[in-house]
């Protein structure tokens, strides 16, 4: 018996032909670890939706008072444009956050994941954090990117 090379893959959890709504699969390696608040990896089929680097600023523009209320409304307004496009939050396949202070994150850690699961549930794509220099707003202090897949 040979070994197969690389790491082998646990998908979790795997939709059926007669779920009325599949939903994308987490990737998770056996013997890894369990991620807390977010997924190594993420699989599914169907229509993508992706959202430009969005931060945490109302319709007009104003920018919500400090990082923990800037995140608040940044997911807000991701749920929003997966919505125009016809996304739930459980269609997240992965979000990419850029911040600019990681210390300021860390620091909020359980009051942002209060937040993100009044927004999108205990639904936990694949993610990223990416500490920057700034962001195109001068006072923004959170952008995130967003990709959903809708299924088929």
């Amino acid at each position: 018996m040979t070994t197969p090379k690389g790491p082998q893959l646990a998908v979790l959890p795997a939709a059926t032909e007669d779920d009325a709504s599949p939903r994308a699969q987490v990737l998770q390696p056996l013997g890894w670890p369990m991620p807390k608040g977010y997924a190594n990896g993420m699989a599914a089929e169907g229509r993508i939706v992706v959202t430009g680097g969005v931060i945490g600023w109302d319709a007009r523009e104003r920018l919500a008072d400090g990082f923990v209320a800037q995140v608040r409304q940044t997911l807000s307004n991701i749920a929003e444009i997966l919505a125009e496009g016809g996304a739930r939050p459980e269609h997240l396949v992965r979000l990419t956050w850029y911040v600019v202070d990681m210390d300021e994150y860390l620091t909020n850690l359980k009051e942002l994941g209060q937040i993100y699961r009044a927004i999108f549930g205990a639904h936990y794509p694949a993610m990223a954090l990416v500490q920057v220099v700034r962001l195109v707003e001068k006072a923004a202090r959170v952008e995130i990117e967003a990709t959903a897949v809708i299924p088929r």
